[in-house]
């Protein structure tokens, strides 16, 4: 072997499953995590639409527009559990994902949430998630 060889060896690529692109409804009263949480899913070539509140989140929500929707669980005036109940009334199918600081999940009511992410969480967790959701 020529002695001027030398192999390099590069880290693995971690590659975004394979899914087409995504229409997500993002609602998070926090900037930053909205701002990150885009950032990750844009990554992935989704379509993210930001809400800064439930409230907001609603008004901006209509049946077939949205492939996912992203909801913090503490939001003033309306929380992710409430907006998810009101979804789920005019679209039973919507998947909903909940981001939450919070770890005590029993304090939620789950019913009208299809999974959930506990802050901090981890790129590859959320593109899990996703892909989960929306597959089909």
């Amino acid at each position: 072997m020529d002695p001027s060889y030398s192999e390099q060896r590069q880290a693995p690529v971690v590659e975004a499953p394979k899914l087409k692109r995504k229409r997500i409804l993002l609602a998070d009263d926090q900037p930053e995590v909205r701002e990150t949480v885009k950032l990750l899913l844009c990554a992935d070539q989704h379509s993210v639409s930001e809400a800064a509140s439930g409230q907001e989140a609603l008004s901006l929500f209509t049946p077939h527009r949205f492939d996912l929707v992203i909801t913090d669980y503490a939001m003033p005036g309306m929380r992710g559990d409430e907006l998810a109940n009101r979804i789920k009334q005019v679209a039973p199918s919507q998947p909903i994902l909940m981001i939450t600081g919070s770890a005590e999940q029993s304090d939620i009511h789950t019913a009208f949430v299809d999974a959930f992410l506990c802050k901090p969480f981890a790129f590859e967790d959320l593109r899990r998630a996703v892909a989960r959701l929306v597959a089909g």
